[in-house]
């Protein structure tokens, strides 16, 4: 077989692949280069993952490497998975196998298997059910082992179940949610058996645990092929089983955008955004808030305060997907605060901006790009209007940088020096104290320790009197 450019390098005569396949044949067993291995060298995608099969048992695998490897991950082994550490690199072997999830469980059956022909026929989809046989002897070439018709998909970019989608997608029920992935990041088309299956077998994501949908869902939206991704989820009823808050944007109509309901704007505004994981997910959740505070009136439909509520769905959204409590705080925070901008229309004060800087903080260049890549109307004269007034208010920003220390907001004392001046012990009137100063500090701008001070003394004589 032609060797794939990018694998040329794994298969010298000391690279660590080859010298592995020879201990293992050695020992009368296979060894295999499997999956997205081959899958992406044949594509020239570079990928750092090498992933490798055998027939051999896990046990079996240890004795083979561990003299060879400088140390041993075996944190898959229930599994059948062992990690061989080689000169900074995991080389991660695991037995021929199957998973079969059970009706009711969250947890897979795996069995061992001793044919590559049958392990590769219960992978996902057959541009990943190739393997190729690594030489065990010199002058041996590799061999590809390709009987799903892997090559000839992967040339027609479509994704394709070795098997019955049915029995693909029952033996792990995440491969739905990993078809559309998969058509997010290499950019493939799905068959229509494989999407047929998932618009009847959607129910079945439930048994999978929260934290596999999540990082499932975490490579599909960092694709580049993001929006073709995400309307298969939505179109199939899959979004219904994890993010169903998404699907329901599709019932709801937008007076801003009257070319397209709420789902296919908030698609097309995660299209636009940079690559960049924490404002996919702020794209996407945005808008989530408006199917319960749509409101009919004089001047048509409106959605007032969607942001506040659309945070709290965030939030909840996100923890039931096992999302980290930082993760949840920034993407919660870009919703919320995602139609702050929208009001400098009306003129902003220093301290509005102020404000705004603070309440972003770090977030503040993800904020914005959020609100430009918001702005989906075919009303070029309005889309330029909102472009400006961002334009102008990054403007403001960095004047009152000029002019402040306006990415540190914080009053020219601090609690320790209340505490002192006051003699106060800690609690929380000191917070409430520190509120006040900071309240200063965003409506007028940077002032001095002395007027500091001085509200601490009018302070201390309104609770005198109070007293």
């Amino acid at each position: 077989m032609t060797v794939p450019p990018r694998l040329e390098p794994l298969l010298r005569i000391d690279a660590p692949p080859v010298e592995l396949a020879r201990r293992f044949a050695a020992a009368g067993h296979h060894l295999y280069l499997v999956g997205g291995s081959v899958r992406d060298a044949l594509l020239d995608r570079a990928g750092e993952d090498l992933d490798f099969t055998t027939e051999a048992r896990p046990d079996v695998i240890k004795r083979l490497v561990a003299p060879w490897a400088d140390d041993l991950y075996l944190a898959g082994e229930v599994f059948g998975t062992v990690g061989a550490i080689k000169r900074g690199r995991v080389y991660e072997i695991t037995t021929f196998r199957s998973e079969l999830y059970r009706d009711e469980s969250r947890k897979p059956e795996v069995t061992f298997s001793d044919s590559i022909t049958e392990d590769l026929s219960r992978r996902d989809f057959t541009v990943n059910a190739m393997a190729m046989q690594l030489p065990g002897e010199p002058g041996e070439a590799p061999v590809m082992i390709d009987p799903h018709h892997g090559l000839e998909d992967l040339a027609g970019r479509l994704l394709r179940t070795p098997l019955d989608p049915a029995i693909a997608f029952g033996d792990d029920p995440l491969r739905m949610l990993r078809l559309f992935r998969f058509v997010a990041t290499l950019g493939f088309a799905s068959d229509v058996a494989a999407v047929e299956a998932v618009r009847s077998m959607h129910g079945r994501l439930e048994i999978v645990s929260a934290e596999r949908i999540r990082d499932e869902l975490d490579k599909l939206m960092l694709g580049h092929e993001v929006g073709a991704g995400l309307w298969g989820v939505v179109d199939t009823g899959l979004a219904d089983e994890f993010i169903p808050e998404v699907s329901a944007l599709a019932l709801e109509q937008d007076p801003y955008h009257r070319h397209k309901d709420v789902l296919a704007h908030t698609i097309a505004v995660v299209e636009k955004t940079s690559r960049d994981l924490v404002l996919r997910l702020a794209a996407l959740f945005h808008d989530i808030g408006k199917p319960a505070t749509r409101q009919f009136g004089p001047g048509g439909v409106s959605f007032h305060h969607h942001e506040v509520v659309g945070a709290r769905m965030t939030r909840d959204r996100m923890r039931a997907l096992r999302y980290s409590k930082r993760m949840v705080r920034d993407v919660s925070q870009l919703v919320f605060l995602h139609m702050r901008a929208h009001t400098f229309k009306m003129g902003w004060t220093d301290s509005a901006v102020r404000r705004y800087v603070r309440d972003a903080g770090p977030l503040l260049p993800v904020l914005n790009e959020l609100v430009r890549c918001d702005v989906t109307t075919r009303n070029q004269k309005r889309a330029r209007s909102i472009q400006r007034r961002i334009d102008e208010l990054e403007v403001r920003i960095e004047e009152l940088r000029e002019q402040e220390e306006l990415d540190a907001l914080r009053p020219p004392i601090d609690g320790n020096d209340v505490m002192t001046y006051l003699g106060l012990a800690p609690g929380p009137v000191v917070g409430e104290i520190m509120r006040d100063l900071l309240e200063r500090r965003i409506e007028d701008g940077p002032y001095s320790v002395e007027e500091a001070h001085a509200m601490l003394d009018a302070w201390q004589e309104a609770h005198q009197q109070d007293a």
